[in-house]
Formats: C-alpha cells, structure tokens, sequence
C-alpha cells in the first residue's frame, strides 16, 4: 500500500469511527441541548469536545490530545459546512 493509499485509509477509519460515536452515542444527548453547535470526536476513545464554531471545538479537541486527529461534525445538520456565494453577475 502507497503513502497516499494508507493516508486515505486512515481518514476513512477517522470518518467511520466518529460517525458511529455520533449516531450511537451522542447524536441523541447532544442534538437536545447543543444543536447547531459542533462537536470534534476523538475516534480512538470517544472523548468529544464542543464549540459554537468548528475552529472552537478544534481547538479545545487539540489542546486536551494534541497528538490525535478528530471527526467534527456539526450538531443536528447533516453537513458540517456549505458551499455558497455570490455568483458572478452579468448584466
């Protein structure tokens, strides 16, 4: 296996694992009382860290495992962010 295929590997096992932590245990307590905020999981342990912002929950995630990568998803949304803007306008 490449580099890239390995690197690849492990964010599908990133994704995969903090999707279930979500659904299976914090989908139901955390949409009741933070919906709209975001949540970075930690898939190897499940600790979770919460922000109103996905940089927030990041950030507070990296300072308590510094060496961990996280799952962010935002609460109660089935995207974490959109894409959008303007457009260009022609007249």
């Amino acid at each position: 296996m490449s580099t890239t295929e390995e690197a690849i590997h492990v964010k599908d096992e990133i994704i995969q694992r903090g999707r279930q932590i979500y659904d299976e245990e914090l989908k139901q307590p955390l949409e009741a009382e933070h919906k709209g905020r975001f949540v970075a999981i930690e898939p190897n342990t499940g600790r979770y860290f919460l922000g109103d912002t996905g940089t927030d929950a990041l950030v507070a995630a990296h300072e308590a495992l510094p060496a961990s990568r996280f799952y962010l998803k935002r609460i109660g949304y089935t995207y974490t962010h959109k894409l959008g803007g303007y457009g260009i306008h022609r007249g």
